[in-house]
């Protein structure tokens, strides 16, 4: 292993589906010397795309971790899919690197995706490049498309590579002043990119204004990280996966150029230090240090369970050297557990190795403690540090489900319980009221590979029921809420009283409860009763009976007695005076709306539109796709995309495809509101 961190990269492929990140990641397997031969997408035989199910429909469905070593450098590469239904994976990749490689098909140009890869690797504070790959391709307009993306992302996008010799090769733009391409001026392009690295640098721009040509690539080196650091400037390398043109020059820039885990940007880890006076969390940033002698910390990124294998830790290196034998902690546990094995992965391959210093990606097998987000250390005083949460979409998709056959109630629990472990935005939800078990994902094809695994994997037979939409419950305006909760029953009796006030917060942050009570009217022993009581209508909101969101509630005065005053007491005051204030605060139901890109032959674009249209949506343009196609852009609440495919088939005669990706809440139309609470009022009513 490479105990060194500057002789380690860490890259994550990311892109819309079908830009062909996984034949990419297989070229440069081959061109570093990993592969004898490059696998192919279509034979199923690569590295990356390893389960059966990926084989079966032909692309990614999970993260996979791969590695090449060049020119004496270990460059890991995460391949990630780029389905909007398994973003979630992707996403939790960028918690491994340094850098994200966004990748565009040169046919294809930007998409849904390539556009939010670009925006989560920015939010995480990572370097940012971007891969044109396909150049060899028929009818592309490599011009055209370098000025879209400069568009669509800033000027600091700039080529570092330009191809030549009608796509058959890349000239270099950085380290060479000139030469021959396709488009452009080598020279021009040159001079832009030292351009932009000099301008965060006053120093060498006086000496650069002073030498001109003469500034060597070695002065350069420290503020070319420093502008990848800052998001100055996001080098674009251009490649052919299929005929290999400008492969081992993107090597040479992974090597060359790309920051090792000294000259990124640190990860996010942070000590929490209690709560402030509105209970939220204090956070004190800690700064990881990749230096082998120091303590450990590891943060797990990935989880894979096996039914044969069992569980497969997979976790980034930031601080210290892990070996086999030592004793790590997981989180604020108190026992550490022994890494019997430390492994190293290619795809779904493992090799045992004694050590790994910062920088390096592992796993280890068969710690069932271990799960997705864990940070790992070898010291009982870092117990309270962990990493910045990823922000993951939300799932929406529901489908209720239980196995086909009577007694194996357990054994499905169980499974759903591994395959959310693996999936961050696979959730498992048992709704209050009700006797079922829903699954949420983030889209039809989502649920479908996840049921997929669960009869062919796991061989348990399941029966499932029309999809589910994750409706929300929240307030439009400010109220305040009383109850008394008085019951005597001969003995001790029960007594609470409790005062509070609503307000709502903005969309998407959830709930946040605060305890203003003075003088002790509420002694504090009872105030995590009220809460709990509070909760309680959170997850069936007294409107329509769905989950409540974006709530403040401050619980401000109260009475108790010495004696009646019990935990129950003031659940059932909280709950009750907590739906007094909701029901007198303009009380309204949400439905999640997604970004939807339908993709169909010309001839059928105006149809397509004016189904959108005449389903709530908003169609907010189209752009060319491959072929003759187009894709329309737009969004559409997901309530009217039930049997979409079926309607999209018949409009495109079998030619029409689409992708969702949730975008956000918004309040569903007033008829239709009052026929949820209609019928939420008469279920109760039945209860």
């Amino acid at each position: 292993m490479h105990d060194s961190p500057d002789a380690i990269r860490t890259v994550a492929l990311l892109g819309h589906a079908g830009c062909g990140k996984t034949s990419l990641v297989e070229a440069l397997l081959h061109k570093g010397g990993a592969l004898h031969t490059p696998g192919s997408v279509e034979r199923g035989s690569t590295v990356s795309d390893s389960d059966p199910l990926e084989r079966k429909y032909k692309r990614s469905l999970s993260s996979a971790i791969t590695h090449v070593d060049f020119r004496d450098t270990r460059i890991y590469l995460l391949d990630t899919p780029g389905y909007p239904d398994f973003s979630g994976l992707a996403i939790s990749a960028l918690a491994a690197v340094e850098t994200a490689a966004i990748v565009i098909n040169a046919q294809t140009g930007i998409e849904m995706t390539t556009r939010r890869a670009m925006a989560w690797a920015q939010s995480r504070q990572l370097c940012r490049m971007i891969v044109i790959n396909g150049i060899d391709g028929e009818k592309v307009d490599l011009p055209g498309l370098l000025t879209e993306i400069q568009e669509a992302f800033g000027k600091e996008c700039l080529p570092i590579n330009l191809p030549a010799g009608n796509g058959g090769k890349v000239v270099d733009c950085f380290f060479n002043p000139a030469g021959e391409s396709d488009f452009l001026s080598v020279a021009s392009a040159h001079e832009a990119l030292i351009d932009q690295v000099i301008e965060i640098d006053p120093e060498l721009m006086e000496l650069y204004l002073e030498q001109g040509e003469a500034i060597t690539p070695e002065q350069l080196h420290a503020p070319f990280e420093r502008a990848l650091r800052e998001g100055h400037l996001v080098p674009i390398c251009f490649t052919s996966a299929a005929t290999g043109a400008g492969v081992e020059e993107l090597l040479d820039v992974f090597v060359r150029l790309l920051p090792n885990p000294t000259e990124g940007n640190p990860p996010l880890f942070y000590r929490a230090t209690g709560q402030d006076a509105e209970g939220t969390e204090k956070r004190k940033a800690v700064r990881a240090e990749p230096v082998p002698d120091k303590h450990v910390l590891a943060h797990v990124f990935k989880v894979v369970i096996d039914p044969y294998v069992g569980k497969l830790a997979v976790f980034r290196i930031h601080q210290g050297t892990v070996t086999r034998d030592s004793q790590l902690y997981i989180g604020e546990g108190r026992q550490p557990f022994k890494v019997a094995h430390l492994l190293l992965l290619q795809g779904k391959e493992t090799q045992e190795v004694q050590r790994a210093g910062p920088g390096n990606i592992c796993a280890v097998a068969k710690v069932d403690e271990l799960g997705f987000d864990a940070v790992l250390h070898d010291a009982t005083e870092d117990g309270d540090i962990h990493l910045t949460p990823l922000e993951f979409p939300t799932p929406i998709y529901g489908l209720a489900i239980e196995p086909a056959r009577r007694g194996n109630e357990q054994r499905l629990a169980e499974v759903l319980h591994k395959l959310s472990a693996e999936d961050p935005c696979l959730r498992v939800e048992h709704p209050a009221g009700t006797n079922e078990t829903v699954v949420f994902g983030l889209g039809e094809f989502h649920l479908r590979c996840a049921l997929e695994r669960l009869t062919e994997q796991y061989k348990l037979e399941v029966a499932t029921r029309p999809p589910k939409i994750a409706y929300r419950e929240t307030i439009a305006g400010k109220a305040e809420g009383h109850h008394r909760h008085k019951k005597q029953t001969g003995g001790a009796g029960q007594f609470g009283e409790v005062m509070l006030r609503v307000e709502p917060l903005p969309r998407g942050d959830g709930f946040e409860f605060i305890d203003a009570v003075k003088g002790g009217a509420i002694p504090g022993q009872f105030i995590p009763a009220v809460e709990k009581g509070i909760r309680q209508v959170l997850e069936s909101g007294p409107l329509a009976g769905f989950a409540m969101q974006d709530v403040r509630v401050t619980v401000y005065d109260g009475k108790s007695h010495p004696v009646d005053s019990k935990e129950v007491a003031f659940a059932t005051a909280g709950r009750k005076a907590f739906i007094d204030a909701v029901m007198k605060a303009r009380p309204s139901v949400l439905e999640p709306i997604v970004e939807i890109e339908v993709t169909v032959p010309g001839t059928a674009m105006g149809d397509v539109i004016g189904d959108l249209s005449a389903k709530r949506g908003q169609v907010h343009g189209t752009r060319t796709g491959a072929g003759n196609s187009v894709v329309v852009a737009g969004q559409v609440p997901l309530s009217e995309l039930n049997d979409y495919q079926s309607r999209l088939n018949s409009m495109t005669g079998g030619h029409g495809s689409y992708t969702i990706q949730f975008s956000h809440y918004d309040n569903v139309p007033p008829g239709q509101q009052e026929k949820m609470a209609s019928r939420h009022k008469a279920q109760q009513d039945t209860d």
